[in-house]
This record gives structure tokens, C-alpha cells and sequence, in this order.
């Protein structure tokens, strides 16, 4: 077994402070950085502020373990218990808004043939790989927020949460969105009028709060994909989606992946091909019944 590292057994308990701080402060040259167990980016944000990094790294250490498992309960628990609870409701037709002009045409274009179940098909496989599961991410969005990312909530009023950017080691304020598509134009006045709203606060109370320090955080998505409603925003404010945005969050410029995994290994614990069969047959003895009387 790989022996853990000194900021490995300092964050589990098994090392005392003083003496990891010990090891910190001996660290004068940069090629010492890996025995202590830091990234080379730790590294840097350390330099870059000194001893109060350290804080930073190390709950951002203990967080980034928390988000995970955090998030692949969040799946389990949210996402996936009812995207299965909404695919349960598709075995009636009052379920869905019929179009006598495609129905038939789209079980034709899907299976070769416009039989009830390939009329069933054709409607159900949209609503469960689509609308369904999109809807249910987004509307739970604000739940994750308050449940997987808890450790940085945000007590200023229209922000989501605040963190130390593990870049520049500024203090952000962040609004989450789920992607690159998620917001539309009313989006962009409440946004806007937040963040105006916490730059009043700052110049009443002499905050150090710059216009990079008030964000937008995308969960997924790629700058490339990012609609006009945050190009607008990207005018006056950053926005940072995907891997930037949990770099950021993290320090960690691979976390993004690491997460997207994580979920990933979850997702392989589900089966739906029963369920979807069973409300398939169902939805088709419906439509069967339907087309007859």
C-alpha cells in the first residue's frame, strides 16, 4: 500500500498539527513540495498567500471527498429515484399531448412500422431520455447546492454561495446555474441586479469586492456551449462553466472529471430496461384500446 502523505494523515487525524506545520515551515525550496503531499498548484496558491493558504487547501481537501460522496448520494436519493417515480407515470396516455399528424409518423421513423407499442415507444423513449431526467436536474438544482456544496453556503442575500477561488485566492461570489443553456433573459436582469445589490453592500461597508469576485458557476458544459443569455453577463461579470468553474472551487484542475466519474459510477448501479419495457406494454395496450374504439 502507497504510504499517505503528511497532508493525507494531518487531514485524516493521524498526524498533529503542530508537526505538519513543522514540515510547512521547512519547506523552502519548491522541489519539496510533493513530499508533503501538495499539487504543484497548492503549491502555488501556498506561495501566493503564505500560511493562510494552508487553511484553504486543506478544508478544500476534506470538502472535495464530501462533495463527492455527497453528490453520488444526491443522485441515488434525487435524480434517479424520480426520474424512475416520473417514467412510472407514462403507462397512461392522459400523459402525454398526442399529435395525430406524427405520432404514427415518428413510431414509423424509429421502429419501420406503426404499431401501438412502436407508437408507445416513440413517445416514452423522448419523455424519459430527455424531458424527464433534464427537468428533474434542473429543478432540483437548487436542493444540490444547499446539500452537496453545504460548505460553502452563502449567508448574502442573492448569492448561492461563496468560496475562496483556489486560482487567485480572491473570495468570489457566486450564483449557480445547472448548464450552458439553463438561464433565459429575466435571468440576466436578476443576476445583474444581485450582484449591483452586493456592490452597494461592498461601498457601504468597505468591502474588498471587485467586479471578477462576483461570478456566475455553471455546473457542466463548455464555454463554446454557452448560450447569449450568459454571454451578457460575461460583459460585466465572469462566467465560469464545467471545469473551470470546479477548478476554481477545488484547485484541483481535474476535479470536473473526477466528479463527472463518480456520478458515472453510480449511474452503472441502474437498470431501467424492465421498467421501461413494463410501461412500454402498458402504454401500448392503452393506445391499442385507443386506436380501435
Amino acid at each position: 500500500m502507497e504510504e499517505k502523505t503528511p497532508i493525507e494523515l494531518y487531514i485524516e487525524g493521524k498526524m498533529a498539527e503542530e508537526a505538519f506545520l513543522s514540515l510547512v515551515q521547512k519547506m523552502n525550496e519548491d522541489h519539496q513540495y510533493p513530499f508533503l503531499g501538495l499539487t504543484e498548484e497548492e503549491f502555488a496558491f501556498y506561495k501566493k498567500l503564505g500560511s493562510t493558504a494552508l487553511v484553504e487547501i486543506i478544508h478544500t481537501r476534506q470538502r472535495k471527498l464530501e462533495i463527492i460522496e455527497k453528490a453520488k448520494s444526491f443522485f441515488r436519493e434525487e435524480i434517479a429515484e424520480s426520474h424512475k417515480q416520473n417514467t412510472e407515470k407514462l403507462r397512461q396516455l392522459k400523459s402525454f399531448n398526442l399529435n395525430p399528424f406524427l405520432d404514427k409518423y415518428k413510431a414509423n421513423f424509429l421502429t419501420g412500422n406503426a404499431s401501438a407499442k412502436s407508437i408507445a415507444m416513440a413517445l416514452v423513449y423522448p419523455r424519459i431520455l430527455g424531458t424527464s431526467i433534464n427537468t428533474t436536474f434542473g429543478t432540483k438544482l437548487q436542493k444540490f447546492c444547499s446539500t452537496v456544496l453545504e460548505g460553502y453556503a452563502s449567508t448574502t442575500s442573492g448569492i448561492d454561495i461563496e468560496f475562496i477561488d483556489l486560482v487567485d485566492g480572491r473570495r468570489k461570489y457566486c450564483q449557480i446555474k445547472a448548464g450552458p443553456n439553463t438561464i433565459n433573459k429575466d435571468d440576466v436582469k436578476t443576476i445583474h441586479d444581485h450582484f449591483q445589490g452586493i456592490k452597494n453592500l461592498a461601498r457601504t461597508n468597505n468591502l474588498n469586492i471587485g467586479l471578477n469576485d462576483l461570478i456566475v458557476g455553471v455546473f457542466y458544459g463548455e464555454p463554446n456551449e454557452l448560450s447569449g443569455h450568459y454571454k451578457n453577463i460575461q460583459k460585466s461579470y465572469p462566467v465560469y462553466i464545467g471545469k473551470e468553474f470546479w477548478h476554481r472551487l477545488t484547485g484541483d484542475e481535474n476535479f470536473y472529471t473526477t466528479l463527472t466519474n463518480a456520478i458515472g459510477d453510480v449511474a452503472s448501479e441502474f437498470d431501467g430496461r424492465q421498467l421501461i419495457e413494463d410501461v412500454i406494454t402498458d402504454l401500448a395496450d392503452e393506445i391499442e384500446k385507443a386506436l380501435k374504439s
